[in-house]
């Protein structure tokens, strides 16, 4: 008899659905406005609705149904609680437990950025490795790790923020988080564009970045592929930063692949080339050669990885 499953991916302004066979097959994905209003209190009633919505649609009884994973954007204690998340104007909620509550059905939760990592592992860019370092270049930095096939959460739940990794203690400005200089000050889609904009403001070099009113990481990468020099050394510096913080990285965990996801990743091969240039040049002998791949799932890796975590705990019961 065929058994199913839900991933959840809630973001700050949406909520990616996916309904799954359990051998992997995704039948269905949609999405739901992420309702923050009165502190997020609707969120989970709301997707618990989507739910039962889609099993009425597909004829399906929950006693089908093994179980529902969902990835938040905070970090998540093993028994499922986050503690908070700002973007969904939530305090602690255990998740996993309401969830539960409000459909009837068996609840994992984690991280999203956590998540996405089982996802490229499970269906997606670091398929048929079970250590991985993944990396998403967005608005910030996120990060998930997995060492023979289990997700490195910590004891609050927040392994693998490598985000707020601090790479530069001289940092004057500070990071959304409250502290200064951490990666995601520089090696983010904003990051690399404060880079830039101090670099034109202390210099009177030319370039074509000049020409942008409202500049983005995209236009950088994209004028460094057209040889422009500024942009070509802010690309650098972006892979210096990266690289060699992933070799400190891989000191620990010894990944053997590390995928890079996110609304940056799609500057493509110029990207992946700097940062495998300065992560060998700084890594130990035995971690130079960790493959570096591009993350393959887009925006579906949370609803992947979450449906994944489900698989990885009816294996453990």
């Amino acid at each position: 008899m065929k058994k199913y499953g839900f991933g959840v991916d809630v973001g700050g302004t949406t909520v990616k659905m996916g309904f799954f066979e359990t051998d992997g097959r995704l039948i269905d994905k949609w999405e739901v406005r992420t309702d923050t209003s009165d502190g997020g209190k609707n969120i989970l009633s709301d997707i618990a609705q989507s739910i039962d919505n889609k099993l009425a649609q597909e004829g399906i009884s929950k006693s089908d149904v093994q179980g529902i994973g969902i990835g938040v954007p905070g970090p998540v204690t093993s028994d499922g609680v986050v503690h908070t998340c700002v973007n969904l104007g939530w305090g602690t909620v255990d998740v996993a437990e309401q969830l539960k509550s409000l459909t009837g059905i068996d609840v994992c939760a984690g991280n999203d950025a956590n998540v996405a990592a089982l996802g490229e592992m499970w269906q997606g860019g670091a398929k048929g490795s079970t250590n991985v370092i993944m990396v998403t270049l967005g608005t910030g930095v996120g990060g998930g790790i997995i060492v023979d096939g289990k997700v490195v959460a910590g004891f609050n739940g927040a392994g693998g923020e490598i985000g707020h990794i601090t790479v530069n203690k001289d940092e004057i400005e500070a990071c959304n988080c409250g502290q200064f200089g951490c990666l995601e000050q520089y090696t983010s889609a904003t990051g690399i564009v404060r880079m830039a904009k101090r670099r034109l403001a202390k210099s009177e070099d030319e370039t074509v970045l000049r020409k942008y009113e409202e500049l983005t990481a995209k236009d950088i990468f994209d004028e460094a592929k057209n040889g422009d020099e500024m942009a070509l050394a802010l690309v650098d510096d972006f892979g210096n930063i990266l690289g060699s913080t992933l070799s400190n990285m891989a000191c620990v965990v010894n990944p053997e692949i590390i995928v890079i996801g996110g609304g940056v990743s799609k500057a493509g091969q110029i990207l992946i080339d700097s940062i495998r240039k300065h992560y060998q040049s700084t890594a130990f002998h035995a971690c130079k050669e960790t493959r570096f791949e591009l993350a393959t799932l887009g925006n579906d890796a949370g609803i992947f990885g979450s449906m994944q975590m489900t698989l990885d705990e009816a294996g453990r019961m």
